[in-house]
């Protein structure tokens, strides 16, 4: 073995010293974290060792000295401290996805010499944030910047960005900053890579100087309203581009041929603006382009050869414009990738484009409002992944054919034809569908159609039916009891037909509107095209009505209004549980109105108005408090309409046509109401007089009985000697009994 001498045990000692100094934390830094004022969710931190460097979430340099706080996702809470001021070493930070909340300290980044990454997203962080600053901005270390869905404020100054000279990524999207998009970003941060102002409240136009920005691959400001004017043109020269994203702002103007000079762009989101103009008949050079939505804006011209030439689209929404020509002129056999496909809402004309039929990866198309022609081919089952067709407000004819080919099609989930087939018969082969016909079908939306005929029965085959619009035929017969047998139907509407008998007691036993364990359980049905209703319920093909994404965010309703129904509704209609509307208006329907209706207490719409309905108004229904549109215009009622701050709040025109009806809001009052109110006042008058008698009287007693008793004793001296010695006897007595 070999000696250990002196100058060996000293070197090793030494070099002992310098590894513990090299991995130690610094006491300062140890401080400083245990300090901070937060609280964890399980599981807790581990935070128990002596030495903070080797705490979760934390590193140190070889000096012991902080340099990273990595703690995403870690349920932290409370707010952000000055103490980490203490940490002037750090280099990362990051606390993402947590619930702190409150202010960031002022002159937050004035110690952080160092600091390369920021991130803060996804908390509840608010305040100005021009106070987070020192006068010379962030720090020349600074690389990323994540500040997104937060609830900061103020403005976003061009100061804060002179000195980040090695920005790569600024995230202040889902916030509330107002005024200009700094102007001199590509300036002082040239190397920059993403840029993401979106969802704010900036205002005024997309600065120039965007194309000095090299290395800009991402840029986003969509969703602040008030951003104005055109695309700078510069912008063209940021040739790195593969996203430009600038939805829901109020941009105008062209889009510029010069955009085919971004060959690199995968993303081009421009919808919900004000472009106007033709799109550049070069387009097709943009062949990388995975999503074009450029819906929602005024954009005319035919569609351009070229457009065909972009085989990596996935997504093609042109929806709501103002373009127009033989739709059939496209070859879209090329598009090989297409998964949606929206040109709803323009003047295409022609007939439904045979080459969509070798679009072998379309899940969903809308073609709706426009002027094609002709007939639903068999070709389109070779669409097998298509879920999703909207052919609504069009020419299509041959109904029958077109309900027997789309039977076929196993994955079609949502089939939206509304206004076409004029004036056809409903297809009533109950062998039209098959017994594995539209296996999977959610949505049928038939209506303005004119259809003639009665409700078909191979309906009741549609298992997994959940929305279901028949309205604005020529419907005639009565409402079937099947329509129960549909275990997830939630939307029913047949309303503006010819439909005649009762209201049938079946239909108050749908599973997916009463509370049944034995009901299967609804899904969250996902449409890959947003599904426009009505203000009245009709599905439509407008593009301004209300839009719906998740099946299941569509009210349960059931609207049979403008019919011939007549009949007592029955009682049992206190079963639909789960329904938001119920529109039973301008039929013939008699009888009281059922006061079970009241136990309908998620219904948030009750139209009753134009009926026969007769009897007082159901005091109970003072108890619906989610109702925001009621009415019972135009019946046979009486009565006082039931107090309640609910009834009360709709305007007079809910009650108009019932000469019986009376009281608020209605201007005249019940006339027993005012019979009471005469009998109480001239009760309260007989009362105040009994009242003033009665005070009358207890004067004149008191007057009477203080002379009667007191006088004699003023006036008379042997009276009042008398008196005053009984009075002494009377005291002597008492003390000594």
């Amino acid at each position: 073995m070999a000696d250990f001498t002196p100058q060996y045990l000293l070197f090793t000692l030494i070099l002992l010293g310098t590894f513990s100094s090299n991995h130690g934390c610094n006491q300062i830094a140890r401080k400083s974290l245990l300090s901070l004022p937060f609280t964890t969710s399980s599981p807790p931190l581990n935070w128990s060792s002596i030495d903070c460097c080797l705490w979760d979430g934390i590193s140190c340099d070889h000096k012991g000295r902080v340099t990273h706080i990595w703690l995403p996702s870690k349920g932290l809470r409370g707010s952000i401290s000055s103490v980490l001021g203490n940490l002037s070493r750090l280099s990362h930070l990051n606390l993402s996805n947590n619930s702190f909340s409150g202010p960031l300290p002022t002159g937050f980044f004035s110690s952080w010499n160092q600091l390369r990454v920021l991130d803060l997203s996804n908390n509840h962080l608010a305040g100005d944030i021009s106070s987070l600053f020192s006068s010379n901005g962030w720090p020349a270390s600074i690389q990323i910047v994540d500040i997104s869905n937060n609830d900061f404020n103020g403005m976003i100054q061009s100061l804060f960005l002179r000195r980040a000279w090695n920005l790569t990524e600024l995230n202040v999207s889902h916030n509330s900053f107002t005024g200009h998009i700094p102007s001199s970003l590509c300036i002082n941060s040239p190397s920059v890579r993403l840029l993401d102002f979106s969802f704010n409240n900036h205002s005024g136009q997309i600065p120039t100087g965007l194309g000095r920005c090299s290395k800009l691959e991402v840029f986003r400001a969509g969703f602040n309203y008030y951003l104005s004017g055109q695309l700078p043109h510069d912008i063209y020269n940021a040739t790195e581009l593969t996203e430009i994203s600038l939805p829901f702002s109020n941009l105008s103007g062209p889009i510029n041929s010069d955009i085919v000079n971004l060959t690199k762009l995968t993303i081009l989101e421009l919808y919900y603006n004000q472009f106007s103009g033709k799109l550049p008949l070069n387009i097709g050079k943009l062949s990388k382009l995975k999503r074009l939505l450029l819906h929602m804006n005024y954009l005319t011209g035919s569609l351009p050869q070229s457009l065909t030439n972009c085989t990596n689209l996935i997504e093609l929404n042109l929806r709501c414009n103002l373009f127009c020509g033989y739709i059939s002129n496209l070859n879209f056999s090329s598009l090989q990738q297409l998964t949606i496909l929206d040109l709803g809402g323009n003047e295409f004309t022609g007939i439904l484009p045979a080459s969509l039929y070798s679009c072998k990866s379309l899940k969903a198309i809308r073609l709706a409002q426009n002027r094609l022609e002709g007939k639903i081919m068999p070709e389109v089952l070779q669409l097998k992944l298509l879920q999703y067709l909207s052919l609504g407000d069009n020419k299509l004819t041959n109904l029958t054919e077109a309900i027997t080919v789309l039977s076929g099609c196993k994955s079609l989930k949502i089939v939206i034809l509304p206004v076409n087939f004029q004036h056809e018969a409903m297809p009533s082969d109950d062998s039209i569908v098959g017994s594995f016909g539209f296996e999977n079908l959610q949505v049928l939306g038939l209506g303005g159609c004119q259809l003639t005929g009665t409700l078909p029965s191979w309906l009741s085959k549609l298992k997994k039916l959940e929305v279901l619009d028949l309205s604005f035929n020529r419907i005639i017969g009565s409402i079937p009891g099947w329509l129960s047998t549909l275990p997830r139907l939630f939307y029913l509407d047949l309303s503006n037909n010819l439909i005649s008998g009762e209201f049938p007691k079946e239909l108050c036993d749908l599973p997916a509107l009463v509370l049944k364990q034995t009901a299967p359980p609804v899904e969250q049905s996902y449409s890959k095209l947003p599904i426009f209703v009505s203000k009245n319920g009709t599905i439509s093909k407008n593009c301004t009505f209300n839009q719906y994404t998740y099946l299941t965010s569509m009210p349960p309703a059931i609207y049979i209004g403008n019919n011939s129904l007549s009949g007592n509704v029955p009682i049992e209609i206190g079963h639909l549980l789960q329904l938001h509307v119920l529109d039973l208006s301008h039929n013939s329907f008699s009888g009281n109105i059922p006061c079970q209706i009241s136990e309908l207490t998620n219904l948030e719409r009750l139209d009753l108005s134009a009926n026969k309905f007769s009897g007082e108004i159901p005091a109970s229904l003072t108890s619906l408090h989610f109702l925001s549109w009621f009415s019972v215009a135009n019946n046979n009622l009486n009565g006082m309409i039931p107090l309640g701050t609910q009834l009360q709040s709709f305007d007079p025109s809910a009650y108009e046509g019932n000469r019986g009806l009376c009281g608020k809001p209605l201007p005249h009052e019940c006339a027993n109401i005012v019979s009471q109110n005469r009998d109480k006042e001239i009760q309260e008058e007989k009362h105040g007089l009994r009242n003033l008698g009665f005070k009358v009287s207890l004067v004149l007693g008191f007057i009477t009985g203080f002379w009667g008793v007191c006088g004699p004793l003023l006036f008379n001296n042997y009276w009042s000697v008398a008196y005053f010695q009984f009075l002494d006897s009377l005291k002597y007595s008492i003390k000594h009994s």
